[in-house]
């Protein structure tokens, strides 16, 4: 081999030589530092991770709490602190329920008198709830033009709106969308008006002064029933009370399906709507 070619072989031999210790110490920068390198990266990212979940558990919250104080008294438990009249109490924190779906004589409407049975029915609603826990149950309308809320009321087991008509101290009163439980306080009404349970043996109904029911017209009710209700040509079921503008001459054809009533809120409950020129 000629000195020429053995010089050559060696500048050869010491480059591949240097590209080796090169490699080697490449490789061993990456392999002492990729572990601290993996180690930040880790941790930072935990750190996103933790502060993401205390984000999103911080909105839950706020979003949970601000529903809590926009939401109205639905179905809750309440303690009732005073009744008011016969379909009416105070709840504690001063909100007023009136009972939904029953009607009782007034008591306390200063444009009224009192009215013939009306102290029984609150003394009756305040031995019913007065004081007591009461769940309240909403069905469609969450409150009225008065800006009382609207609920039936439960005692225990007691349907404290049913007893109420159950027993001759309330009225069924039916006002949509607002009838979940109307059939059911329809039908107590009927046995209480039957049994001549409370206000239907003590309240007939009276007629004013000077009104006088022809006797083709009168009804197997006799005296105490007078509202006549009514079925226009166009089939929309119109009650007349007895000194409204067209009672006179307003008859009733039971065969058609026209009724007699004995309260406004019977005739409500039915479907019927008061006549326009009513007083």
């Amino acid at each position: 081999m000629s000195v020429f070619t053995s010089k050559k072989f060696l500048i050869i031999a010491g480059i591949i030589l240097a590209l080796f210790i090169g490699i080697a110490i490449g490789g061993s920068i990456v392999f002492t530092t990729n572990p601290v390198f993996d180690s930040e990266v880790a941790q930072t990212r935990g750190e996103h991770s933790r502060m993401s979940l205390t984000e999103n558990f911080a909105a839950e919250n706020e979003s949970e709490n601000s529903e809590n104080l926009a939401s109205p008294i639905g179905n809750k438990t309440v303690k009732v602190i005073r009744v008011v009249d016969g379909d009416t109490i105070e709840i504690e924190g001063g909100e007023r329920i009136r009972y939904i779906g029953i009607d009782t004589p007034e008591t306390v409407d200063p444009r009224k008198p009192v009215q013939c049975f009306g102290i029984e029915a609150s003394n009756k609603n305040k031995e019913l709830v007065e004081g007591k826990m009461a769940r309240l149950e909403k069905d469609i309308t969450d409150r009225d033009k008065y800006n009382r809320l609207l609920r039936y009321v439960w005692v225990d087991d007691t349907f404290v709106n049913l007893e109420l008509v159950k027993q001759g101290f309330a009225y069924s009163y039916s006002y949509p969308p607002d009838i979940k439980y109307q059939d059911l306080f329809v039908k107590a009404q009927q046995e209480a008006r039957e049994a001549k349970r409370g206000l239907w043996n003590t309240c007939p109904a009276v007629a004013p002064a000077g009104i006088q029911i022809p006797v083709s017209q009168e009804n197997s009710f006799g005296d105490s029933c007078l509202i006549k209700g009514n079925i226009s040509a166009s089939g929309e079921k119109i009650y007349h009370l007895p000194g409204c503008g067209s009672y006179e001459k307003t008859k009733i054809d039971e065969a058609r399906g026209e009724k007699w009533f004995c309260a406004e809120s019977e005739a409500l409950a039915a479907g019927w709507r008061r006549a326009l020129n009513c007083p």
